[in-house]
C-alpha cells in the first residue's frame, strides 16, 4: 500500500510501526496528566503543591537535558527508548496500585513524578533524533509534521478521555490504561529494523561530547538562531495553560465549558498547521517562514490582550495553535537536517531542554504579570516583548549575511 504525499512518511515500515504505537501511547499520556492533576488536588487541595509536581517533572530536563543528548549518540536508539518506554509503563503502573490499594500519598506522587521527568530526559532527544533513521532524511519533514499532528490530536483526545474515565471510575483507571498504553510502543520499538547505532567510538568523555555540542550550537549561526526563536516563542507564547482559562473566567467571564471550547480552539489550530506542514516539499524548510510563524503566534498573543469578545478569541486562539505548531515543526525538521548525525542527539536535546525545560518558566513569568497587572497585561507583554525579540534576530540575521550562509 502507497500512502499519499502528505503521509509519505508512513511508507517506511520502521516509522509506521513508530507512529501506530506513539499514537496510543501519547492518548494514554494525556489520560494521565488530567488523572495526576485530579489526584494532587484531592489529596492536598492545594494549587501550590499542584504546580509543584509539574516543576518536579520538568526539572530533570533543565539540570540533565545535555548530558542525555551525550547519551543518545553514544547508544543505540532503538534500545534506549526499550528502556525508558518501559521505565514510563512502569511508573504508571505504580501510581495505579497505589491508588487502587488505597495507600497512595502525596509524597508518591512527587516521587513517581521526579522518576517520569528523569525517564523523559532521556526518552525525548533520543526519540526525536531517531525519527530520521526510520523514515530518511528526504521524509524526515513529513514525519515530524505527522508527528506534531499526532501529539496534538493526543492532546485532545487523552484529556476527554480522562474525564470520562476519572467521573466514573477513579483516577486509578486512567493509570493504569496509560500503563498498558505503553504496551503499543515497546512492540512496535521490538518490531522495528532500525537500531540507531552510534557513530564511530570518538574517544572522548561525556562531559567532552556536552561541550562539544554546546559549542557548535553556538558556533552554528543557523542552530543558534533556530534555538534563540524557540527560547523566544517557549517563554513569551507558548503559556495557554496558565493564560486561557484567566482569559475565559476574568476577560470574558466564561465556566468551564467556554474554557473546554477555547483550549479546543488551540489544538484545532495545531492539528490544522500540522497537516500543512505534512504537505509542503521536502528539505529544508526557509529560515523565513520559521521568523514569520514566530512573529506571527507573536502578534497574535499580543492582539489577544485588547479582546473581549468570546467567538473572536476563539478564531485569534485557533491561529495561534496554528502559528505555534507550523513554528515548531519547522524548528524541528531545520536543526535536524543541518546538524550533522553524530551529534544529532545533543541537539535534540537542546530542543527539548527548551521545549520541556524553559516552557515553565515563561508560565511562571507571564502567570506572575497576570497576577499582578491583570490578563491583557499579561498577553501584551507576553506578545510584545517576544515580537520585539524575532523582529531583532531577523534584522541581525540580516546585517550579518546570515541569507546568504543560509543559503550556502
Amino acid at each position: 500500500m502507497q500512502f499519499p504525499e502528505g503521509f509519505r512518511a508512513l511508507n517506511h515500515r520502521d516509522y509506521r510501526l513508530f507512529f501506530s504505537g506513539q499514537l496510543v501511547s501519547l492518548i494514554g499520556t494525556w489520560m494521565q496528566r488530567v488523572a495526576q492533576a485530579w489526584l494532587v488536588l484531592e489529596l492536598t487541595d492545594s494549587p501550590f503543591k499542584l504546580g509543584l509536581i509539574n516543576a518536579l517533572q520538568s526539572a530533570p530536563m533543565l539540570f540533565l537535558a545535555f548530558v542525555a543528548g551525550a547519551i543518545a549518540d553514544r547508544l543505540p536508539k532503538r534500545r534506549v527508548l526499550i528502556g525508558t518506554q518501559t521505565a514510563l509503563m512502569a511508573q504508571a503502573f505504580l501510581l495505579a496500585v497505589l491508588v487502587w490499594s488505597g495507600v497512595a500519598r502525596y509524597w508518591h506522587v512527587a516521587l513517581l513524578a521526579t522518576c517520569y521527568g528523569l525517564a523523559n530526559t532521556l526518552d525525548m532527544p533520543t526519540r526525536q533524533s531517531f525519527v530520521v533513521e526510520m523514515a530518511s532524511k528526504e521524509d524526515l519533514p513529513n514525519a515530524i509534521a505527522l508527528n506534531s499532528t499526532m501529539v496534538s490530536g493526543a492532546r485532545m483526545l487523552g484529556p476527554a478521555i480522562a474525564g470520562v474515565l476519572v467521573d466514573r471510575y477513579g483516577v486509578a483507571s486512567a493509570f493504569g490504561l496509560n500503563g498498558l498504553s505503553f504496551v503499543a510502543v515497546i512492540i512496535a520499538l521490538w518490531a522495528m529494523q532500525a537500531e540507531g547505532l552510534p557513530g564511530p567510538a570518538q574517544g572522548t568523555t561525556v562531559r567532552e561530547d556536552v561541550l562539544a555540542g554546546l559549542r557548535y550550537s553556538v558556533r552554528t549561526p543557523l542552530v543558534a538562531l533556530t534555538l534563540s526563536l524557540l527560547s523566544t516563542v517557549g517563554l513569551f507564547v507558548i503559556n495557554h495553560n496558565v493564560l486561557v482559562p484567566l482569559l475565559a473566567r476574568d476577560v470574558l467571564h466564561e465556566g468551564a465549558h467556554g474554557f473546554g471550547l477555547l483550549m479546543a480552539a488551540v489544538g484545532i489550530g495545531a492539528i490544522v498547521g500540522a497537516l500543512t506542514v505534512a504537505t509542503r516539499g521536502k528539505g529544508r524548510p526557509p529560515l523565513s517562514l520559521l521568523l514569520g510563524t514566530a512573529g506571527a503566534a507573536s502578534g497574535l498573543t499580543l492582539l489577544l490582550a485588547g479582546i473581549r469578545n468570546f467567538w473572536a478569541a476563539m478564531l485569534v486562539l485557533t491561529l495561534v495553535g496554528f502559528a505555534q505548531i507550523v513554528f515548531l515543526a519547522n524548528c524541528n525538521t531545520m536543526l535536524q537536517l543541518v546538524v550533522p548525525d553524530r551529534m544529532r542527539g545533543r541537539i535534540m536535546s537542546l530542543y527539548a531542554f527548551v521545549w520541556v525545560g524553559v516552557t515553565p518558566m515563561g508560565s511562571l513569568f507571564v502567570g506572575t504579570i497576570a497576577d499582578w497587572f491583570g490578563v491583557a497585561a499579561a498577553y501584551a507583554i507576553g506578545g510584545g516583548v517576544a515580537l520585539v525579540i524575532i523582529v531583532a534576530l531577523g534584522l541581525l540575521w540580516r546585517e550579518g549575511g546570515g541569507d546568504r550562509g543560509e543559503r550556502g
